[in-house]
């Protein structure tokens, strides 16, 4: 059973996630919290394996405690789930450790999705957010603000093929059917990539790549 906290300052939200979430037999919320000082205790007292956090909220707002989970080193993955899609809002989420980013009019398998990636170690941002951003980047409004500023490694000509599909949403499964690699071989080239980068996930590493003019 995947627990999660479920963090928004609209109580009839939270209750319509509440149930929403509920009809999902492999997902259970745990606890809620109101804002970004509650979520904190939240996490510590009952350890979700996911947090699903909006990000406008009075006082201690989703950043905040996205700030204060990393600084604190917990590493509960957090889920954003949100009305806005502001690119330079979806980039410091993205900076302060949020691990997937999904705007509120997505699907319930959708969003059962997303907690299911991010509770196995995965990341995910909303295809339509992605390619705002990348739009974003290309033309110089965002920066994505990743790596330490030193150039990047070269990527060999496998891993720059690897590094486009993962730039078009594929999957580590669909990545190995289109280039007839074992799955495993796929997720050890992607982990290179991001390492050569210099980030910490798949989204950054894509930003990043277009920031530095690697992928054209």
């Amino acid at each position: 059973m995947i627990r999660v906290l479920l963090v928004d300052d609209q109580t009839l939200v939270r209750q319509g996630i509440r149930s929403l979430l509920g009809l999902a037999e492999d997902v259970e919320v745990v606890a809620e919290a109101e804002d970004g000082m509650t979520a904190l205790a939240a996490v510590r007292e009952h350890a979700p394996d996911v947090v699903l956090l909006d990000l406008r909220m009075p006082r201690h707002d989703g950043i905040w405690a996205l700030e204060a989970l990393r600084e604190s080193g917990d590493a509960t993955p957090v889920l954003v789930l949100t009305t806005f899609d502001d690119d330079e809002l979806v980039l410091r989420a993205l900076r302060a450790g949020a691990r997937g980013y999904l705007l509120k009019d997505v699907t319930l398998d959708q969003l059962t999705g997303a907690v299911r990636v991010l509770a196995g170690g995965g990341t995910l941002v909303q295809p339509s957010i992605t390619d705002q951003l990348l739009r974003a980047v290309r033309s110089g409004v965002a920066d994505p603000a990743d790596g330490d500023g030193a150039p990047p490694q070269e990527l060999t000509d496998r891993e720059l093929e690897v590094l486009r599909l993962v730039a078009a949403g594929y999957s580590n499964r669909e990545i190995a059917h289109a280039l007839f690699l074992a799955e495993g071989t796929v997720k050890n080239h992607v982990s290179t990539v991001l390492l050569k980068l210099g980030t910490r996930d798949r989204t950054r590493a894509v930003l990043r790549a277009l920031h530095l003019g690697v992928l054209g």
